[in-house]
């Protein structure tokens, strides 16, 4: 399925699209954050609808947790909404950020004469203070798990709903398939990403495993920095 937007990005139509292509689907391309989030996430004026468009929200949330120097670092070539067959009406709110991180700073005060260079010496000193507290980027980490049932008579949507069930600051779950393996017997493979600093991969396996009436065992499908 490619993905068409089809109208405006910030209209129902559009939203609908993302939505409907988003249900299954982490990102908007593989199984990894791209270029392609930010150029769609930037084009959105505002938080979907968490209630209408709960697909969209999620992924939006997720690119909003990435800083702007992340952001810049991510794969892909660049893209714009066209290239999903999409417009975008009204700020994106990268750009409203920016804006408003602009106003909230004078460098220069006022023009009038009157303002002493003490004055000027004081809001660049500010400036400077408020940009070095600036935290660094978040270390995170993108990982595919493969949970294996102990047989075919498991309930493999009761898995799904133990797996997602396990909820941690800095533990976000995405996309999900059942993919057979062999004797009629599926296995669940998921997408976590995670707070390096406030999740171990360790602690999530053990965690799953930790259901041992539903879940046989949790493998590292794969396993990317992001």
């Amino acid at each position: 399925m490619t993905l068409n937007l089809a109208g405006d990005i910030n209209a129902d139509g559009g939203l609908k699209n993302l939505n409907t292509y988003l249900e299954n689907r982490s990102y908007v391309e593989g199984w990894t954050a791209s270029s392609s989030d930010v150029a769609l996430f930037e084009a959105i004026s505002k938080a979907p609808c968490a209630n209408k468009w709960p697909h969209v929200r999620r992924w939006h949330n997720q690119i909003a947790s990435y800083s702007g120097e992340e952001k810049k670092k991510l794969p892909g070539v660049a893209k714009t909404v066209a290239d999903f067959g999409g417009t975008s009406s009204g700020k994106a709110p990268a750009a409203a950020a920016a804006a408003a991180d602009d106003d909230d700073v004078d460098l220069f005060g006022s023009d009038d004469d009157e303002v002493a260079d003490a004055a000027r010496e004081e809001r660049l000193k500010a400036y400077a203070e408020k940009k070095a507290v600036k935290p660094g980027p978040i270390a995170k980490s993108n990982v595919i798990l493969d949970v294996k049932p102990w047989d075919d008579e498991t309930d493999m949507k009761a898995i799904e709903a133990a797996v997602r069930g396990i909820i941690k600051e800095g533990l976000v779950w995405g996309a999900s398939k059942f993919v057979p393996m062999a004797y009629g017997i599926k296995k669940l493979t998921i997408v976590a990403v995670v707070v390096d600093d406030l999740v171990s991969i360790d602690w999530l396996t053990e965690e799953i495993q930790s259901n041992e009436e539903l879940v046989q065992s949790v493998d590292i499908a794969a396993f990317q920095k992001i």
